[in-house]
């Protein structure tokens, strides 16, 4: 468009649609679910009325839409004259072109009301790449490998794509002959065009691609509306509710024959003395598991003066924790038990523990780390007097951090 012609270009907006692939029909036409605080149709007007260009501004909505309309456009009502579509997208376009033609504008850009983040720089670029006889559209190349399929649903042939472009609106014509290329085909193909420049090359008018953006989206789907107001929620980041807990435990010796440590009887010279199996490395697994969820610890659940605990196998308790976890919305994401001891030995039991950590957790042992250290001879430990563990639990739960 050359300096020498008017300086404002009239909108059509398309905004009539009922949007069924975008959700359920009691969630509203998707022009008008919220994102970012406000309709997608409040945004898509905003983002044109905003450049210096745009004129008058014509939206063809549904008949059933006029309250959603009003209540969306807000502050912006006063930018805007609002029409009732007709029974597709090709038919809502003329009655929004009809709707301009007093304003007798030049040109006219087409656009879809799902299309929030067109931007200042695809208007430029549609003014520069529109005159007195032709249009202009953005558009992005293919990227893509298209494959052509027969009614099978076997692939029939590979299209070269070289040349190929996807088209965004809007779409930018001279008001004149785009209009009177809308009134001729809603004489013969009322409801075949649903492109405008398709329309344009049936009527011989010429058009010119400008360079589109990938941010130019249209909201088709429900996630892509989620996207949407994620983006215009000034870009809010995430934070996924991950907590981590600990526990400790430690044992002293007796007399005995073998130690149960994460699970496994390991045959020793002593045993650890406790209320249950005095197994140190689950009693700190299951302390671990209860802080994810600040459910106590193992004496709240399992007071060692009740008579129920007595040589119970340790796995009770570190299945109790792991229940409560779930039940909270909690998945286990990985635990790592450090058995601290002079002896016995814990590397040939390794993969016994881990395996039976794993079936008492009903997660992958992949996700479970077993190690050992001794105490350098130092302390109770160092001693042999005893045995203490130390563990780690990080678990998920559903949700985002509060702020």
């Amino acid at each position: 468009m050359t300096s020498s012609q008017p300086a404002k270009i009239a909108v059509a907006i398309v905004a009539a649609g009922r949007g069924e692939r975008a959700g359920q029909a009691g969630d509203g036409p998707k022009q008008y679910r919220p994102i970012g605080g406000r309709a997608v149709l409040a945004h898509t007007v905003r983002a044109l009325c905003d450049h210096p260009a745009v004129g008058a501004i014509a939206i063809a909505i549904h008949s059933d839409d006029r309250d959603l309309f009003e209540a969306a456009m807000g502050d912006l009502a006063d930018r805007v004259v609002a029409v009732e579509g007709g029974a597709s997208r090709q038919a809502s376009v003329l009655c929004a072109l009809r709707a301009l033609r007093p304003q007798d504008p030049q040109f006219v850009m087409i656009h879809d009301g799902v299309r929030p983040f067109v931007d200042a720089v695809i208007v430029d670029r549609l003014a520069e790449g529109m005159d007195g006889t032709a249009g202009a559209l953005p558009a992005l190349p293919v990227s893509d490998t298209l494959k052509r399929v027969g009614v099978d649903g076997i692939i029939a042939g590979t299209e070269p794509r070289d040349g190929l472009f996807s088209a965004q609106t809007p779409q930018a014509f001279p008001f004149a002959a785009i209009l009177q290329a809308h009134e001729r085909a809603a004489e013969t193909d009322p409801h075949r065009f649903t492109d405008d420049a398709a329309l344009a090359e049936w009527a011989g008018i010429p058009v010119r691609v400008v360079a589109g953006s990938p941010e130019n989206v249209k909201l088709t789907w429900a996630k892509d509306i989620d996207m949407a107001d994620r983006k215009l929620a000034g870009a809010t980041p995430f934070y996924p509710d991950v907590r981590t807990g600990t526990g400790y435990d430690v044992h002293g010796f007796t007399a005995g024959d073998h130690v149960t440590l994460c699970g496994v009887a390991i045959p020793h010279d002593v045993r650890l003395s406790g209320h249950s199996d005095a197994d140190v490395g689950l009693h700190a697994l299951t302390d671990a598991l209860l802080a994810t969820c600040s459910a106590g610890d193992i004496g709240t659940h399992f007071p060692p003066s009740d008579e129920r605990w007595k040589g119970v196998d340790s796995a009770v308790f570190v299945d109790h924790a792991a229940g409560l976890v779930r039940e909270n919305g909690g998945r286990i994401a990985n635990v790592d038990v450090t058995v601290i001891a002079e002896a016995p030995k814990i590397g040939p039991h390794r993969q016994a523990m881990t395996a039976r950590m794993a079936e008492i957790l009903g997660i992958d042992a992949a996700r479970i780390s077993v190690k050992a250290t001794t105490n350098e001879k130092l302390g109770f430990v160092g001693r042999r007097e005893g045995i203490a563990a130390l563990a780690t639990a990080t678990v998920i739960f559903s949700g985002e951090v509060p702020s």
